[in-house]
């Protein structure tokens, strides 16, 4: 064997182990999980997350998790817990300690400060007779067979399953409160979902002055002369009464000159599209980028009622990531 495929095979049996690990902690639920759900869901304040070393690692990922997906959380340090930062928590709220051998003295002192507060006091931990988990109101016990580690030594599978479980309870969690995507959006409103979620036509679409606009009795020249100008693609025809008439694109000009149109001596009213689609501003820009995917166009004139009010193309989508 050589030696890139020793590399593969010490790969495969990590993530073999790890996996192994994560199985073996869903079997070991119990209603101590339930429990802990419970609690979080009852605090009127936040979940206050800490640990210390990798522990502390992934209890910072936790607390990350619990806060964008509807459940308020902060990850305390221990050791600046010790110097001034026990003074986040309070007795609305609940501390989730990580430990994997439950003897962390630094969260020690942050369980007896929470305990002396009447705050509920949950641990994860892969030692369920520590003294940790002996301090605690729920223990969440993460035992795994063996570290992913070929020594045996390094918090390999106890570290993922540990952040499984932080995973699974913020899920749960999720569940319970009947946390939609459009929260979800609302707390991530710079991602990908956000922006779908999020993002109007209004903040997308030009307006004013950026706008192409002729007159329903302009000739075709005209027309080409605005969008020109414009850069949109297009332009929009408006009535005598101001309302949107009918839009003329670079497509309809390119089949007026197949067509040998006279441009000098036709209107633009006899060229152009009188059904164009149309959107709303109120409307979200995901809904426009897929209006314009569903019908092959790459503009819509932005309408409230007949009123022009803007106009959007697929180019402004791309810009703002929601096409």
């Amino acid at each position: 064997m050589n030696s890139a495929s020793n590399h593969l095979a010490a790969a495969r049996a990590v993530l073999a182990t790890e996996a192994e690990a994560i199985t073996e902690a869903a079997a070991a639920l119990d209603d101590s999980f339930n429990r802990a759900v419970e609690t979080i869901l009852a605090i009127s304040g936040k979940v206050v997350v800490t640990g210390i070393g990798k522990s502390g690692l992934i209890a910072g990922k936790i607390a990350a998790t619990f806060a964008s997906t509807g459940t308020p959380a902060l990850f305390v340090h221990p050791a600046d817990a010790l110097h001034g930062d026990l003074g986040v928590i309070t007795g609305d709220d609940c501390i989730v300690g990580i430990s994997h051998s439950g003897t962390a003295e630094e969260i020690a002192t942050v369980l007896a400060y929470g305990r002396a507060l009447g705050t509920p006091l949950l641990m994860i931990t892969g030692a369920a007779q520590s003294p940790l988990a002996a301090a605690a109101d729920t223990v969440i016990k993460v035992a795994v067979s063996r570290e992913a580690c070929p020594l045996n030594l390094a918090p390999t599978s106890s570290a993922i399953a540990t952040c499984a479980i932080g995973d699974a309870l913020a899920m749960a969690l999720l569940v319970a409160r009947g946390f939609t995507p459009e929260d979800f959006a609302r707390t991530h409103p710079h991602g990908a979902l956000g922006r779908r979620l999020l993002l109007t036509v209004a903040d997308v679409m030009c307006t004013g002055s950026q706008l192409p606009i002729i007159a329903a009795d302009a000739p075709l020249t005209a027309a080409i002369v605005e969008m020109s100008a414009k850069r949109l693609g297009m332009t929009m025809v408006r009535d005598s009464g101001g309302d949107l008439a009918g839009i003329f694109t670079d497509g309809d000009l390119r089949r007026c000159l197949e067509r040998g149109v006279d441009f000098n001596g036709t209107d633009i009213a006899a060229m152009m599209n009188r059904t164009p689609k149309t959107i709303g501003a109120a409307r979200l820009a995901a809904e426009a980028a897929d209006l314009m995917r569903r019908e092959s166009v790459n503009q819509l004139p932005v309408l409230d009622g007949k009123s022009i009010v803007g106009a959007v193309t697929i180019q402004m989508l791309l810009a703002r990531q929601v096409a």
